[in-house]
């Protein structure tokens, strides 16, 4: 496990899980969707994490109710390469500690983000796989 430095990127960390997902429709397909992305919906790759809303929108728009899934393996992924520990918020009854809240995409990149650099502000090391950075710096 390598440790990522506070020069590290969040969004670096995010385009990886969003690439390790849309990988599973195979590398044509994740190269097709990039290049309507950025053709159609003028918003390259790089710009995917400033502009979340509209990329949200646009997978909403080509995957229809199949983007609430790729959304969720997103949130995989990204879940998978960060060793942030968010606290959900829990309810005055009984039963809320045993409900995961559902939650949007762009809400849940937001709560990551914060506990990524709440980390970082505080100069605790976040976790990232190995091989997940190693794709990250090609």
């Amino acid at each position: 496990m390598a440790k990522l430095s506070q020069h590290e990127n969040f969004d670096q960390v995010l385009l990886g899980a969003i690439d390790e997902a849309l990988s599973g429709l195979g590398e044509a397909g994740k190269a097709s969707i990039y290049i309507h992305l950025e053709r159609l919906f003028k918003i390259r790759k790089q710009e995917i994490p400033s502009k979340l809303n509209d990329f949200s929108n646009v997978v909403g728009q080509i995957f229809g109710l199949g983007a609430r899934h790729l959304e969720i393996l997103f949130m995989k992924n990204l879940h998978a390469n960060l060793e942030v520990t968010c606290k959900w918020s829990t309810y005055e009854w009984s039963l809320s500690k045993w409900i995961v809240p559902e939650m949007a995409f762009q809400e849940y990149v937001r709560l990551m983000q914060q506990n990524f650099e709440a980390a970082n502000d505080d100069k605790v090391e976040i976790g990232v796989l190995v091989h997940e950075h190693e794709e990250l710096q090609k």
